[in-house]
């Protein structure tokens, strides 16, 4: 009986089991490494039809996203080309002379580059400096209310601007700031100030342009911060007030610390758009008279591509900003890896 009993496990392993019985290689009857042994010897055709037949579910789901993707971000790919052509419409995309880096050349000697440039990384500079802590730091704030209700009216209010459009957000900018009637005016005139054009000074644009910013995003940044603190273990609060820590010491080394990975991300990603303004907000708010700090190469994309009718430039532009944009993400990604354990991949 002894012996019956330490030979069985040998005489049922899973490579003599599949030689055995075929039909029984599928089945979990000696466990999830067995299985998994007996899957490893299956043709690759037959792993990857079972493995598909399991997660159909979820291949059917991806579906609509992928072809999304596909359609909108590598489909208008196939137009990259006029970059590197002269492109003219009549002819075509195929048909249009190639110049190849001529564009980039052009690009890097108009007269043009180092304001576009300057500008969009000063704007770009200024928005990380100020809007991008900004929604940490209303976040923190609100996780600390007590009042439930109240926490919901600052809420709704600190969101409302961001379902508003940009037309009327610069449009409430510029009845605030009109020189014969606009508020903020009226306030500097009583305070005995003389009245301040701020749309033909370019001086102020930039403090218009990161403050509409400030408003209209600072609510809706909120939201992933504060999903991530909701996240926190309540045990490492407890833990903290057992350790003497006040509501500052538990907002700096639990709170702050445990969605750190969440702002590592965020700010990864944010640096990837560091030459993409909004550019749809500055061809609202800017003129002539501000284009020594309000001119972006977005902007600049739009007036020579678009209005300009030079394609090919403006794609050679464009291009040349989201190449350094990859690099950006790329380059930021691997330095946090390497003083961190947090990073995209």
């Amino acid at each position: 009986m002894r012996e019956a009993r330490e030979t069985v496990p040998r005489k049922t392993s899973s490579v003599e089991l599949s030689e055995i019985a075929p039909g029984l290689a599928g089945r979990d009857l000696l466990g999830p490494r067995a299985t998994t042994v007996l899957s490893a010897r299956l043709p690759f055709g037959a792993r990857f039809a079972r493995a598909f037949h399991r997660d159909l579910p979820l291949y059917l789901m991806a579906l609509l996203p992928v072809l999304v993707v596909l359609v909108f971000a590598y489909g208008p790919m196939y137009g990259i080309q006029i970059a590197f052509r002269n492109y003219q419409p009549g002819l075509g995309i195929w048909k249009s002379p190639w110049v190849g880096f001529q564009h980039f050349v052009d690009f890097f000697r108009t007269p043009y580059f180092y304001r576009i440039t300057r500008n969009t990384l000063v704007l770009s500079f200024w928005s990380i400096i100020i809007c991008f802590p900004a929604p940490i730091v209303l976040a923190l704030l609100m996780n600390e209310l007590r009042s439930n209700g109240y926490k919901r009216v600052v809420q709704t209010i600190s969101y409302l601007p961001h379902f508003l459009s940009t037309v009327v957000i610069i449009g409430i900018y510029m009845d605030l700031t009109r020189v014969r009637d606009g508020r903020i005016n009226e306030i500097i005139d009583l305070l005995g100030g003389t009245r301040i054009n701020f749309w033909a000074e370019p001086g102020w644009f930039r403090f218009l342009y990161i403050t509409s910013d400030l408003w209209q995003g600072i609510g809706w940044g909120t939201i992933i911060y504060l999903a991530a603190i909701t996240g926190v273990d309540p045990e490492l609060y407890e833990a903290a007030v057992v350790d003497g820590a006040g509501r500052w010491r538990r907002m700096w080394h639990v709170t702050l610390a445990c969605i750190a990975p969440t702002i590592i991300i965020l700010f990864i990603l944010r640096i990837g758009g560091l030459l993409s303004n909004d550019w749809m907000k500055i061809l609202l708010m800017y003129n002539q008279s501000t284009y020594e700090t309000a001119d972006v190469i977005g902007s600049y994309i739009y007036r020579i591509g678009i209005v300009g009718g030079n394609a090919g430039f403006g794609t050679a532009v464009g291009l040349l900003a989201n190449f350094l944009g990859l690099f950006l993400v790329l380059g930021t990604n691997a330095l946090a890896r390497r003083l961190g354990e947090y990073s995209l991949w």
